[in-house]
């Protein structure tokens, strides 16, 4: 189950309040400084500070470059 994509458009990280990428059943900060990850569980982001994960900077920033891919493809077809 995913997060619909009008919830995502909305969510933003709870600490840098920057905007978030949908990565497989997470939610990922799109701030630099704070590589925070947020799992999914049943449809539902669980935005909880405290159960968030801070991505090392390799992962972050594969995640960030997968998504810009992404973006790019659905916006050259």
């Amino acid at each position: 189950m995913s997060v619909r994509k009008e919830l995502l458009e909305i969510l933003v990280c709870p600490r840098s309040k920057k905007p978030l990428v949908l990565d497989g059943d997470r939610l990922v900060s799109t701030d630099p400084e704070t590589r925070l990850a947020y799992r999914i569980e049943n449809g539902i982001p669980i935005m909880l500070l405290d159960e968030a994960v801070a991505l090392d900077p390799e992962e972050w920033r594969a995640v960030m470059e997968r998504h810009q891919k992404q973006r790019e493809t659905v916006s050259n077809p």
